[in-house]
């Protein structure tokens, strides 16, 4: 074998292996290529056990090369074979059949007198082989770890496209053998493009047709249904995983035209243990794509997979406090004497306020409940729901949580590929949404069974393929009540995945139990005094959803809740009118418009405005001037800007008395006080910290809540996530200071205990002179006359980043351009006095912000185009 890149020599190891497979003579012997860190090692005594890697088709031991290495450091020895056809290993002229690589598997492993614990791991169609052997070798069986494969081909979804091309008459020999078309179409598959060297390396061992037989072989082997002659021991393994207990771990590339989704979420079925991470931009060679070597080392030790001890997530939990189901308060108020009190209103431009007492409402949650178990829906089900604000939303939430499925909450404003990512990912049983959503689903082929929100004509539903409408699940009360055996669910088991907004990267979604969820309402109803008699006009979804919950009365503005610049002054106080709201929520984005739109108010409009006595805004800092421009529009109310995410909703609690204070102390020089948005004191039951930084900009210290010291802010509350939904990797790195969650922002505390943040983690600048954290900067440059936002990024390397500042002028900017001088000189001079030197101020016509909370500026974005722009690169606009 020659020089390879990310080979160490020493690893290249050759063996002659007697075979008992069927497919050999008796007496036949083998010779095997593999690749062995033994060596590195110092001996089998050394390892805490040993990684039996399985390549798929067409690559070889070389996929695994980087599991070799962190095997190495991490003491577990790393064996990666080159099944027989296959790399370097012989070309035994039979064809070889799935149970006979399973046995020539079998023969290896005995070959080389492996003992201690295994850990097999496998890729693509090696993936099947080392499953095969893990359900037949089980005794010295430590742990599984599987990247895109598959075990099962649902007989009512096709193959592949790419494979049923391989698999072409016409194409078969010729893109297999003949060429290298097929070896080099996987090739390609990498994100991003592998380097010339490597795609060389993984072509090394077939350079010829007759090299290239195993791979033509390996195709025409794919048991596309029962017929196949390897149907019998892929069924086999398929069967037998499902009582493997071993600690296992499934790494997916999503980016795979292959095994997609599906066969990810057939397999986490069969081993619903699996821990799961998918590597959200990675590909069918995900170990190429992502660092899957390190994140199997890191569960490896997690997990203690290889020692003496157990197997289970010591993870943190909420304190035992009293667990009330999310939905008992609408059973309870609608058998009480509030049951003819509206409970949930939802307004309209075209019509009168759409409305449900308690009363109905609570029917309304039982008979969808009962017509989703009527179609087999119940526990553990997951259903994606793509339906805006409102009823039918909240009727729907409800009934999933009262049966235990698993809702799934991701909504428009991640925009058209972030929402599909977002329900791909999630694998939902099934979508019930609107009519535009249900064509979504189709035109991207979104997985699960289809139920419209509203009523379509008989082609509709068969062009969206609807299995039912919401008006279905309602009928279905003409059943048996089939809600009667129906258990309450479990406190701890899964009751939503709720999707960050993805405005710092790809969105995630985020699990909570019902546990977890009914703490939230505690903590809701505690901080900021909602309850039953209140009532809440709700302009920001996660309210719209909690009322019930609360006992309090809910209404949805006219507005479209994903894009909250639509929420106008006339529509805000329609909503409030409609039934005697008290208590306004909205974000600083429909704020903004809400003061743009005010001077169209109604006399009936602004009297309604001014019964509120609590306005609630969050999902982004909110300038004290436009909060004191929102309290002329509400005179009589508390004006409060809670912080938090969709990890936690409620972390702190401020209100604009508390910013002045806050500001005041700033001023005054307080200690720990500003550089950053004040959010307050930590709310009930919430415990907030930080983790310093260190001179990189890492969050290494030790946790604390001394003032003056910035770091990562962490949270512990009975309403934190539970975990991220298949975010493996995600979850460890949030949760690695237990029993904190690391929220990735970054801030401080205040000699008086206010916290106060200051960006996000992946946002601070490593200068020469130190560390920079945006926030405070970029307050001080929106100081200055001329700049309507700024952003403060770093360019170069770390630890000698370049601190740039790109500002949003109010004049007139046609095109990216270097400040002028004023301007510059302004700017360098407010930072100068903040200790941070300006390399350079760039004017633009407008800064990159999120669609949803349209404040959230793309720091990221802006430093690599900042970069490109300083460079004298074509940088283009932002």
């Amino acid at each position: 074998m020659v020089a390879l890149p990310g080979v160490d020599p020493s690893w290249s190891t050759y063996i002659d292996v007697p075979s008992t497979s069927g497919s050999d003579a008796p007496g036949t012997s083998h010779r095997w290529h593999y690749l062995d860190n033994r060596l590195g090692l110092g001996g089998d005594d050394d390892a805490r056990g040993t990684l039996l890697c399985v390549h798929g088709n067409p690559t070889w031991s070389y996929l695994w090369r980087s599991y070799l290495a962190a095997g190495t450091a991490a003491g577990w020895r790393v064996i990666a074979v080159d099944q027989l056809d296959m790399g370097y290993s012989a070309r035994t002229g039979a064809f070889r059949r799935l149970a006979d690589r399973i046995t020539d598997l079998e023969d290896f492993v005995r070959a080389i007198g492996l003992s201690g614990s295994v850990v097999t791991v496998g890729h693509d169609w090696g993936g099947v082989v080392s499953l095969g052997y893990a359900n037949r070798n089980r005794e010295h069986l430590a742990g599984v770890i599987l990247t895109n494969t598959a075990i099962h081909q649902d007989p009512d979804r096709p193959i592949p496209a790419p494979l049923r091309l391989a698999l072409a008459p016409g194409v078969h020999g010729m893109g297999t053998r003949t060429t290298r078309a097929f070896l080099d179409v996987t090739l390609a598959l990498a994100r991003p493009s592998l380097d010339r060297d490597v795609r060389r390396a993984f072509r090394d061992p077939y350079r010829s047709a007759s090299d290239r037989q195993g791979i033509a072989n390996f195709v025409s082997d794919i048991p596309v249904d029962d017929s196949h002659p390897s149907y019998a021991a892929l069924t086999a393994t398929a069967t037998g995983i499902r009582s493997l207990r071993v600690p296992t771990l499934m790494m997916w590339g999503p980016h795979d035209p292959i095994f997609s989704d599906p066969y990810l979420e057939d397999l986490a079925r069969r081993m619903p243990h699996a821990d799961v991470h998918r590597f959200e931009h990675a590909g069918h060679l995900v170990q190429e794509d992502a660092d899957t070597a390190s994140t199997a080392m890191e569960w490896l030790a997690t997990r203690s997979v290889g020692d003496a001890a157990d197997h289970t997530d010591h993870g943190s939990s909420p304190d035992e406090v009293p667990y009330v189901p999310l939905g008992r308060r609408i059973d309870e108020l609608a058998a009480g004497p509030e049951g003819a009190v509206t409970a949930v209103a939802e307004m309209s431009s075209s019509g009168p306020p759409r409305t449900l007492t308690w009363r109905e409402l609570a029917d309304d949650v039982a008979a969808v409940a009962a017509g989703l178990e009527a179609l087999g829906y119940g526990s553990g089900t997951r259903v994606s729901l793509l339906v805006p604000p409102g009823v039918d939303l909240t009727v729907l939430i409800y009934a999933c949580l009262r049966i235990g499925a698993v809702i799934v909450v991701a909504d428009a404003g991640l925009g058209t590929r972030g929402l599909s990512r977002a329900v791909r990912g999630s694998a939902p049983d099934v979508v019930i949404g609107i009519e535009r959503a249900l064509g979504a689903a189709r035109a991207f082929g979104w997985p699960g069974r289809r139920i419209s929100a509203t009523p379509l004509s008989a082609a509709r539903r068969r062009v969206l393929r609807v299995d039912a409408s919401l008006n279905d699940l309602r009928a279905a009360t003409a059943l048996p009540d089939v809600l009667a055996d129906s258990p309450v669910p479990a406190a701890d088991a899964d009751a939503a995945i709720l999707f960050t907004s993805g405005s710092t990267g790809p969105a995630k979604g985020v699990v909570y139990t019902h546990r977890r969820l009914a703490a939230m309402r505690d903590a809701v109803e505690s901080t900021l005094g909602l309850g039953p008699g209140t009532a809440l006009v709700a302009g920001f979804a996660p309210f719209a959803l909690l009322g019930p919950a609360l006992g309090a009365t809910s209404v949805t503005p006219d507005m479209d809740v994903t894009a909250p610049r639509t929420l106008t002054a006339q529509a805000l106080a329609d909503a409030a009118g409609a039934i005697g709201a008290s208590v306004v929520f909205a974000s600083p984005a429909a704020l903004r418009n809400v003061l743009a739109s005010s001077g169209d108010l109604s006399a009936k409009g602004r009297e309604a405005l001014h019964r509120i006595s609590l306005l609630l805004s969050a999902g982004a800092p909110i300038p004290v001037p436009l909060l004191e421009a929102v309290q002329g529009l509400v005179p009589a109310a508390a004006l409060h800007t809670p912080y938090g995410m969709t990890e936690s909703l409620l972390v702190a609690d401020i209100d604009l008395d508390g910013i002045r204070a806050a500001a005041r102390a700033a001023a005054a020089g307080v200690d720990g006080a500003g550089n950053g948005v004040c959010v307050g004191h930590p709310v009930h039951r919430a415990r907030v910290a930080v983790s310093p930084l260190d001179t990189t900009g890492a969050a290494t210290g030790d946790v604390t809540a001394a003032p003056g010291v910035t770091g990562e802010i962490l949270v512990d509350a009975p309403h934190v996530k539970d975990r991220y939904f298949r975010l493996w990797k995600t979850q460890q790195d949030s949760a690695r200071t237990r029993p904190w969650h690391r929220t990735g922002d970054v801030g401080h505390f205040d000699a008086d205990g206010r916290l106060w943040v200051e960006g996000r983690l992946g946002h601070v600048i490593t200068a020469a002179s130190g560390v920079v954290t945006p926030v405070g900067l970029e307050q001080a440059l929106e100081l200055l006359e001329g700049v309507r936002l700024a952003a403060a990024v770093g360019v170069g390397p770390g630890g000698t980043q370049a601190v740039v500042a790109v500002v949003e002028a109010t004049a007139a900017v046609r095109r990216p351009q270097l400040a002028d001088a004023q301007l510059a000189a302004e700017a360098r001079s407010s930072a100068r006095e903040r200790g941070v030197e300006l390399a350079a101020v760039i004017a633009v016509p407008a800064l990159p912000v999120d669609i949803r909370h349209n404040a959230k500026i793309d720091r990221a974005r802006v430093a690599q185009w900042s970069s490109r722009f300083l460079s004298g690169t074509r940088a283009g606009s932002l």
